[in-house]
């Protein structure tokens, strides 16, 4: 990932701070004193640890990676801050008022990726790279990863684990019932739409959306699948125009899917509208590889009660995402922080993790016998990362900063509710993405 510039202060909060106080913080020339091994520090002390982890498969993942945090560092103390809703909205609205204020937690989660810049250019958060050397993370996680990871030659946080977020997970039975084979996986987004009639005329809900990001998550799938990888990644950029015919035909096409939709679920987070996918009374959703764990908490059976594939259209493309964790600038207890950065990203903690949230480690060094503790489905997306051509999220962080994203969840939600067009919404995404091009 690139730094630009131009994209400094898209958070008003973050600007508050200019130069933060350096007094607690790690950075690069501050030694790390966290261990691969385990070794422990001496301050010891509470950690606070601000996550949107709070609810279902998420919450229980958290407790998962405490349990090896307190095995590996037992003089440290975890405090849960967690803030739950809006996939992280309203975790990171209270964070950016504790930056400005001055008070950041000992570590708090972020997307991985362009999520960060306003936090890097704001001087918020603490280069971690020694961490990387320290922890062996250089070897540890693949280049796709730690390419993704960089900016300006330094990298920022440490991930946790990795998700795919274009992904469909579709009821079989709901499918058949409609004439529908679950194994054949329609050629592109048109072919999608025909077999979303063919539900409808079977008196099922074709597909069900939930709150404004699980709404850009669909979107951005879309215009995955529409413009290919290459006019997808130009478009953070400026080498596709977001006011461009390609653009036009992805949007009409959301248009046609939303249409579709059982709209009561509109304002519902993803769980709520994943539930009639799981009880088979709808036939699709798109939402990230997370919801690998509420089909597994309802006892259902990856390809036999439901299936999952990549947004048709967008076959071998990996839409990337990733949980991070970082030091922020004047962290009370920096040993604390970087030793909650070693569990994280150590092979027992991403196994614990991900295991029960349904991502994929970002590690790529774990055993045979490691490996056989993931389910199929995340067998797969393992494959998948290894293999595909990797695109970065908008919804998740990964693409765009928060300052953009936040205006593009604006837009889709004003159009998913009928007060605007194709027209104006292509209008307001291209002046969203507008700093991003220069």
């Amino acid at each position: 990932m690139k730094r630009t510039g131009a994209v400094a202060g898209l958070i008003a909060l973050s600007l508050i701070l200019g130069a933060c106080s350096s007094g607690g913080g790690g950075g690069s020339s501050d030694q790390p004193s966290g261990d691969q091994s385990g070794e422990k520090a001496a301050a010891g002390g509470e950690v606070s640890v601000v996550t949107w982890w709070e609810a279902g498969s998420e919450k229980k993942g958290l407790e998962a990676l405490v349990e090896v945090f307190n095995t590996q560092h037992p003089e440290f103390t975890f405090k849960n801050a967690a803030v739950a809703g809006g996939g992280g909205s309203q975790a990171k609205q209270k964070l950016a008022a504790d930056l400005a204020a001055k008070n950041p937690p000992d570590t708090f989660q972020a997307h991985a990726g362009a999520e960060l810049t306003d936090y890097i250019d704001a001087m918020q958060i603490e280069d971690v790279s020694a961490l990387y050397d320290e922890f062996d993370l250089t070897n540890a996680f693949p280049k796709t990863l730690i390419d993704r990871l960089t900016v300006d030659g330094k990298i920022y946080s440490v991930p946790s684990n990795i998700h795919r977020a274009n992904v469909v997970w579709a009821n079989t039975a709901v499918l058949e019932e409609a004439g529908i084979d679950p194994s054949a996986v329609p050629a592109d987004i048109d072919a999608w739409i025909a077999d979303m009639e063919k539900v409808k005329a079977a008196g099922k809900t074709p597909i069900t959306v939930g709150m404004a990001w699980t709404q850009l998550e669909l979107l951005e799938s879309i215009l995955i699948s529409d413009l290919g990888a290459d006019a997808y990644n130009g478009l953070f950029n400026g080498e596709t125009a977001w006011d461009g015919p390609e653009v036009t035909k992805a949007l009409e096409h959301f248009d046609k899917i939303i249409q579709l939709t059982d709209k009561s679920f509109l304002n519902e987070d993803w769980e709520p509208a994943m539930t009639p996918i799981i009880e088979g009374n709808a036939a699709y959703n798109v939402m990230g590889d997370w919801a690998v764990a509420a089909f597994d908490t309802a006892g259902k059976k990856y390809k036999e009660d439901y299936v999952a594939f990549p947004v048709p259209g967008s076959d071998g493309i990996f839409d990337f995402l990733a949980d991070s964790f970082t030091l922020p600038v004047g962290a009370k207890n920096v040993d604390g922080a970087k030793a909650w950065l070693q569990t994280i990203s150590s092979k027992e903690g991403q196994i614990a993790f991900n295991t029960i949230k349904g991502s994929i480690p970002a590690r790529s060094d774990l055993s045979e016998d490691e490996l056989a503790q993931f389910g199929e489905y995340q067998q797969d997306a393992m494959k998948s990362f290894a293999e595909d051509t990797i695109v970065s999220s908008i919804a998740h962080g990964a693409a765009a900063p928060v300052g953009v994203s936040d205006k593009m969840n604006d837009a889709v939600a004003k159009f998913v509710q009928g007060a605007s067009d194709v027209a104006g919404l292509q209008q307001e995404l291209a002046q969203a993405a507008a700093p991003m091009s220069k």
